[in-house]
């Protein structure tokens, strides 16, 4: 989709029109006098339609008889004149658009007839063949309006379609348009230049065209790589002593840890959540104290996350006004959390079946999200964004996760784009787990930090086949997958303090 023609030329010809043949135009109301003749449930919806999309919209109605609906949008609308009598054809003098919503056919009829005999447009409710314009469905978000017309064939169809684009259309949209009208006006150059320039940052929009693969390229890389990476290992392990006795002397908690890592970044790439929780379980079942398990999941995500974050921002997946809630707040609970924590390290013993009953509560809540994965989110949006970010970031440093689970879920729940969210949760994640992590590095010493450089090293070597792998397993499957796993864990960890 581009907003110029490729070719200028001046041979253009219109291609014949098929289907439907109105031409969609946007009316600045507030400049014209609109004549609404009908008091009743008719007049009132279009009305109301009216005053939704023009607020400032200069209205005239006229019937005997009115609604109290009508009344109180007269109070409310200074610009909005009710005319209580009869119908008479001179009541359209000045008029610049009318509308019939009346239940007197004869009426309408007269009123189609004066309006046309002053060369005025009209619209007659409920009478596609009597109007020359339509009242199409509208969708709305903020500066961005679409008109949905069927041609007068189906007002029913126009709804549905109405409700699945609000659903649909993030309202983060108007904020991407207010970006583009700042960025329009700073472009300079002439009219082509800037328009291209226009094209060039939509065309996110519409997905840029891949060029072809080649898979058997790709796997010839591929396998070459791999042949060529064991060779050269096996080499060293035979001819070089120093290496073998240094691969010998890394302790075996680190490849426990790289391959840990490794797998839960793959879940974590898989259904966006659960790397903090299926991490920290499994560093608290190898026994790790609490604050250590928190400290080498949060070091192991800044890598992660900040690329995420970095993409998801390059993509314009961020809420900018939602990340600002989330940052502070988060960054304070964060830093709270690994502190409370860091200073408990020596009662580690009691602190880790705490963090144990927590990693089997968010085991139950991603359960019963892989149970209820297709149901459709809530309408209502969250609204202290604050106290979520505070709350989420503690209850992430000191159980070692849930950050995604708890915060990222409750805004898609409550009605938050998915992509946004996303985006937006992935970004202050960079920030939340740089400034946990400091908060350790500087309270804990003798930590492990061979289980750190697993879960580092692991979840690195993931990162780039975690998205590609995701897309051909169910993540539905995944999530009951690892609800389980945590939950035995937990509890297997919960049993063992009390038969100590």
């Amino acid at each position: 989709m581009t907003l110029l023609p490729r070719n200028n030329t001046t041979n253009f010809q219109p291609q014949k029109a098929k289907g439907n043949q109105l031409f969609p135009v946007f009316l600045k109301l507030e400049n014209l006098h609109t004549v609404l003749v009908g008091g009743g449930n008719v007049g009132l919806e279009k009305l109301t339609a009216l005053l939704n999309n023009s607020p400032a919209a200069a209205v005239t109605v006229i019937s005997k008889t009115f609604l109290p609906q009508i009344h109180q949008l007269a109070a409310a609308f200074s610009q909005l004149k009710i005319v209580q009598k009869a119908f008479a054809d001179t009541d359209l003098d000045g008029a610049d658009i009318v509308i019939a919503a009346t239940n007197d056919s004869n009426l309408n009829h007269f009123i189609r007839q004066s309006a046309h005999d002053r060369k005025l447009l009209i619209n007659v409710a409920d009478k596609p063949e009597l109007c020359d314009f339509y009242l199409g469905s509208i969708v709305q978000k903020g500066d961005l309006k679409i008109a949905i017309s069927t041609n007068g064939k189906s007002p029913t169809i126009a709804k549905r379609l109405k409700e699945v684009l609000n659903d649909s259309i993030p309202e983060e949209i108007d904020t991407s348009l207010q970006q583009l009208s700042t960025v329009r006006d700073q472009l300079s150059g002439d009219f082509t230049h800037k328009v291209n320039e226009l094209n060039r940052i939509t065309a996110v929009l519409v997905g840029a065209k891949k060029p072809p693969s080649n898979k058997s390229l790709k796997l010839v890389v591929w396998a070459t790589f791999i042949v060529f990476l064991a060779i050269t290992l096996t080499s060293l392990w035979f001819r070089e002593p120093g290496f073998r006795d240094y691969v010998e002397g890394i302790p075996p908690t680190f490849f426990y840890f790289l391959g840990a890592g490794f797998v839960f970044a793959m879940i974590d790439g898989a259904i966006g959540m659960s790397y903090g929780v299926t991490s920290t379980t499994f560093s608290l079942s190898m026994g790790i104290p609490p604050a250590s398990a928190s400290m080498g999941v949060h070091l192991s995500e800044i890598m992660s996350n900040g690329i995420a974050g970095w993409m998801h921002y390059r993509m314009g997946n961020v809420n900018w006004k939602l990340f600002k809630l989330l940052l502070v707040p988060g960054i304070i609970g964060a830093v709270t959390g690994a502190y409370l924590l860091s200073s408990l390290e020596h009662y580690a013993s009691y602190t880790k079946p705490v963090i144990s009953v927590y990693t089997l509560i968010l085991g139950f809540v991603i359960l019963n999200k892989a149970i209820n994965l297709k149901k459709k989110r809530t309408s209502g949006k969250i609204k202290r964004i604050s106290l979520l970010g505070l709350g989420g970031g503690f209850i992430d440093a000191v159980g070692g996760g849930g950050w995604g689970s708890i915060v990222l879920s409750t805004l898609i729940a409550g009605g938050r784009h998915p992509r946004f969210s996303l985006g937006t949760v992935k970004l202050s994640r960079f920030f939340i787990a740089l400034m946990s992590s400091l908060t350790f590095v500087t309270m804990l010493s003798g930590a492990r930090w061979d289980a750190v450089a697993g879960l580092i090293i692991g979840s690195a070597l993931a990162s780039p086949i975690a998205a590609r792998i995701s897309n051909k397993i169910s993540a539905k499957f995944i999530m009951f997958a690892v609800a389980v796993i945590v939950i035995l864990i937990s509890i297997r960890s919960i049993i063992n303090f009390f038969l100590k």
